[in-house]
């Protein structure tokens, strides 16, 4: 199943539970919510139908295959949509960083956060929360594009608090500064605007210079 719960946005602490620990939504079809719905089931499941088959991918781990649009937004069975980012590649610190950046820049926030969460996994236990809270930064873009401010506004000080700690030693020239700023100003923007254009708002992942600044208002290229 998804590591995000499309419920409330959190990335999963324990991705084999059937409930989310941080809201309480089922998880039984995961992504089949949308990220604005409660994720409560309308009624009791019926203790006698037969049990429903998750969804796996090719090495049997379960993953919702339902296909998702350029925000992850679930989609009806059979729909087309826009390819999931493969789940499990090795990568580098400098790989991640980069194939998240392309992503974000393509205006797909919330594969950019499948391609950090896979980091995240990967890290060392001293980078995990760094890792983690890049990939919540993403999924609180990924609310802003949406339209869900309240979702965007808990994901990025979230991910802002996550990546903090590593502000004075960034490593892999991560702009932690920048990332920080630029999540202030997109929450503040989400007070009294609907949704955020999600290329135009991303952030840059590292500081390489003035050329890749990072853009908190979405009116700088």
């Amino acid at each position: 199943m998804d590591q995000v719960c499309d419920a409330c946005g959190r990335i999963r602490e324990r991705p084999g539970s059937a409930v989310c620990e941080h809201c309480g939504a089922g998880a039984a079809d995961a992504g089949a919510a949308d990220a604005e719905s409660s994720g409560v089931p309308d009624r009791a499941p019926d203790p006698v139908a037969a049990p429903r088959r998750r969804d796996r991918d090719e090495e049997g781990r379960a993953r919702s295959a339902r296909p998702r649009d350029g925000l992850g937004r679930p989609l009806p069975y059979g729909a087309p949509g826009v390819a999931r980012q493969p789940e499990g590649v090795p990568r580098t610190p400098a790989q991640s960083l980069t194939e998240a950046q392309r992503l974000l820049d393509d205006g797909m926030p919330f594969h950019a956060h499948e391609v950090l969460e896979d980091a995240w996994k990967a890290a060392p236990e001293a980078e995990r929360e760094l890792w983690r809270g890049l990939a919540q930064l993403a999924v609180g873009l990924t609310h802003a594009a949406r339209g869900n401010a309240v979702g965007g506004t808990a994901l990025l000080d979230r991910g802002a608090a996550a990546i903090a700690p590593y502000a004075d030693a960034a490593p892999y020239g991560i702009d932690i500064a920048g990332l920080m700023a630029w999540a202030r100003e997109l929450t503040v923007r989400l007070t009294g605007s609907g949704a955020v254009p999600a290329a135009e708002s991303a952030p840059r992942l590292r500081a390489t210079g003035e050329a890749t600044e990072n853009r908190p208002t979405g009116d700088e290229v």
